[in-house]
């Protein structure tokens, strides 16, 4: 189920610096999810490194399960929400599963492409990577939290 989102007029589009450390968290985690993948697929293989398509193909699938789940949920990943970021549509709405699909299968070129994805923010005029622009999206940053609208 898609939602709107709020303070849609209180955003702003990130910078590369911001983008890149907010990878730069999420990559941990993936990393940790990956090593865990990899404890279990040693133990269940007798010990032995475990170097299967299969394998491989469920790391792969963890990965972009990790990310839709969060794009789709919230706007956010981990990464995300400590350097206040939130993917959505131009018009403020969460994304779909086929945006987020798009936008890690880009994600992967952009990488591949030694960076040059992401590097294209600094020459776009909406500071948009190249995930962005093939997937439809706005990665926007969210205003600091004032004292008096938090919850106690």
């Amino acid at each position: 189920m898609r939602r709107y989102f709020t303070q849609l007029d209180d955003t702003w589009p990130p910078g590369l610096a911001r983008r890149l450390m907010a990878m730069l968290y999420d990559f941990l985690l993936m990393v940790a999810l990956w090593m865990v993948m990899g404890f279990a697929a040693v133990a269940l293989n007798d010990g032995e490194a475990n170097q299967s398509p299969l394998f491989h193909s469920l790391l792969f699938l963890a990965t972009f399960v990790f990310f839709a789940f969060f794009w789709m949920r919230a706007g956010m990943t981990l990464g995300m929400q400590a350097w206040r970021l939130r993917v959505q549509t131009p018009d403020g709405m969460s994304i779909s599963l086929n945006q987020s699909l798009l936008r890690f299968m880009t994600a992967i070129v952009s990488f591949a492409a030694l960076g040059l994805g992401y590097w294209w923010i600094l020459f776009d005029s909406e500071r948009r990577a190249w995930p962005d622009i093939v997937s439809g999206t706005r990665i926007v940053v969210l205003p600091k939290e004032k004292k008096s609208d938090r919850k106690n």
